[in-house]
């Protein structure tokens, strides 16, 4: 499975639960997690996805850990049986 089919699974998901997912582009700020997990109840988090087995750089792990030192929850999947989990984690919040 690529990282694609897994970010479009992820999408479809959101979708599912009444929410919306953009793809976050951050011009002059790289290494931002791939989506924004929007869900009904202002329920929200950060989705960096990956393919199988492959792990963030370390610009991405730099910039995840300040974006939860800021407090927002940031989740990295790598195959499509953990978009459930972290969804119901985002709602759980």
């Amino acid at each position: 499975m690529r990282e694609r089919d897994i970010e479009r699974k992820l999408v479809l998901e959101v979708k599912k639960r009444g929410g919306i997912c953009p793809k976050w582009a951050s011009p002059g700020y790289d290494g931002v997690p791939d989506r924004i997990v929007l869900l009904p109840g202002r329920h929200f988090g950060f989705v960096e996805v990956k393919a199988p087995g492959e792990r963030p750089r370390a610009l991405q792990v730099s910039r995840h850990r300040l974006l939860a030192e800021l407090g927002f929850s940031v989740h990295v999947i790598d195959g499509e049986g953990q978009i459930g989990g972290v969804l119901d984690e985002i709602q759980s919040a």
